[in-house]
C-alpha cells in the first residue's frame, strides 16, 4: 500500500523529511478496524513528532492523526462497526497513523462519519474535536445548556483547529458567553463567524479588554498557545475558584500563581485514553457519534480551510511548512492517494 514516513527526525526543509513508501498491508486483530483512508488533516502534533520521534531502526514512522475512511475488514472482538462504514477517527499516537492507504484503529477510537460532509470537510474535525469537546465536558466539567449560572469561558488563540471547534461547541451546548482571544483581521473575522461573542486582542493586555465588556465572571479559561507567556494574565482575569485549562507544551510557569484565588489547572491530551488503554476509551467512539449528530443537524460545521490535493509526500511537507509558520487557519486537509 503507499504511504508517506521518514526514517530520520528532523526539519521540514530536509529532502527526506517526508517521503513516498510502499509498505505491506496491515491485518486487524482483536478491537481493531483495518480502514482505507479517504481524506485526512494535519495537525501540529503531526510536525512534532516528525521533528523529534525516530522509529524503530530500518522501519518508517507514519504519521497522521485524523482521517475519514471507510471501514474493509473487522477484527474478531469487534462489535461497533462492520465492513462499509463510513468512518471518521483520530485514532491513536502510538500506532501507525493515517498518512497510507490503510491503517488500524481500535473501534473505540471511532465515530460513524457525518453523513452531511464531504470526506475532506469531515476529516478536518476528529482531534480538535475530541480535543474540544474533552476540554470543556471532561476537563472543565462546565454544564450543558440550561443547568448553569451566567459565566464566561476565555478562549486564548481561538482562530486554530481546536478553538474553532470550541467556540461552536460551547456556543450550542452550554450558556456560556464565549470570548475569543484573534490579532489579525481575518482571524477576527472567523471567530466572530464561528460564534464567539466577543473578541479581544491576545497583544493586548486581557483585564482591561475584558472589564470593558461588563461580563459574568471568567470561571474557566482555555489556552491553547503561548501559555507561558499568557499565564500571568490569565491568573488575573480568572475568577476565584476558577479552572485553567491547556493544551500547549510551555515553558515552565509558576503554579504559585494559582493558589491565592484556589485555581485548578487542567491538561488536556486526547491520546491519554488510547495511550493507557483507560476503561473509559469508548468515550471517543460515542463524542465522536454524537459530534457526528451536531454537524448533521447543522449545529456544528468543517473548519477546513485549505485543500492541498492528493495525499503525497510533497502536499504533505507543503502542509507541515503552513503550520510550522505559525499562520495556519482552521485546519488543511488533503483527500485521496494518486
Amino acid at each position: 500500500m503507499k504511504a508517506i514516513g521518514y526514517r530520520h527526525p528532523g526539519p521540514i526543509e530536509r529532502d527526506d523529511a517526508l517521503i513516498d513508501i510502499e509498505l505491506p498491508r496491515p491485518q486487524p486483530t482483536g478491537h481493531d478496524l483495518l480502514v482505507e483512508v479517504q481524506a485526512i488533516s494535519v495537525n501540529p502534533v503531526d510536525t512534532k513528532v516528525r521533528r523529534s520521534a525516530a522509529p524503530a531502526d530500518g522501519e518508517y514512522k507514519v504519521l497522521g492523526y485524523d482521517a475519514v475512511g471507510v471501514v474493509r475488514e473487522v477484527g474478531p472482538e469487534v462489535s461497533l462497526f462492520r465492513p462499509g462504514d463510513a468512518v471518521w477517527y483520530a485514532g491513536a499516537i502510538d500506532r501507525a497513523g493515517s498518512n497510507a492507504e490503510f491503517q488500524l484503529v481500535d473501534e473505540r477510537l471511532v465515530g460513524h462519519k457525518p453523513k452531511t460532509l464531504s470526506a475532506a470537510d469531515a476529516a478536518a474535525l476528529p482531534l480538535t474535536g475530541i480535543t474540544a469537546w474533552e476540554l470543556l465536558f471532561d476537563r472543565l466539567q462546565v454544564p450543558l445548556a440550561g443547568s448553569g449560572k451566567p459565566s464566561t469561558l476565555l478562549i486564548v488563540g481561538a482562530a486554530g483547529g481546536v478553538g474553532s471547534v470550541l467556540i461552536q461547541l460551547a456556543r450550542q451546548r452550554t450558556d456560556l458567553t464565549v470570548v475569543a482571544t484573534a490579532s489579525r483581521p481575518e482571524t477576527r473575522a472567523w471567530v466572530t463567524g464561528l460564534g464567539a461573542h466577543h473578541v479581544i486582542d491576545h497583544h493586548r493586555p486581557f483585564a482591561a479588554q475584558l472589564a470593558a465588556l461588563n461580563l459574568p465572571p471568567v470561571d474557566q479559561a482555555i489556552s491553547l498557545t503561548h501559555t507561558d507567556t499568557h499565564f500571568p494574565q490569565l491568573v488575573e482575569v480568572l475568577a476565584p475558584q476558577g479552572k485553567l485549562a491547556l493544551i500547549d507544551d510551555p515553558e515552565p510557569i509558576d503554579v504559585r500563581l494559582l493558589k491565592r484565588k484556589s485555581l485548578s489547572l487542567h491538561w488536556e491530551l486526547m491520546f491519554t485514553r488510547s495511550l493507557f488503554h483507560t476503561p473509559d476509551m469508548v468515550a471517543q467512539h460515542r463524542l465522536l457519534d454524537a459530534l457526528a449528530g451536531l454537524v448533521d443537524q447543522g449545529a456544528v460545521r468543517s473548519t477546513a480551510q485549505l485543500h492541498l490535493g492528493t495525499i503525497n509526500a510533497t502536499n504533505l511537507r507543503k502542509a507541515h511548512a503552513l503550520l510550522e509558520s505559525g499562520t495556519a487557519l482552521g485546519k488543511v486537509v488533503l483527500e485521496g492517494f494518486a
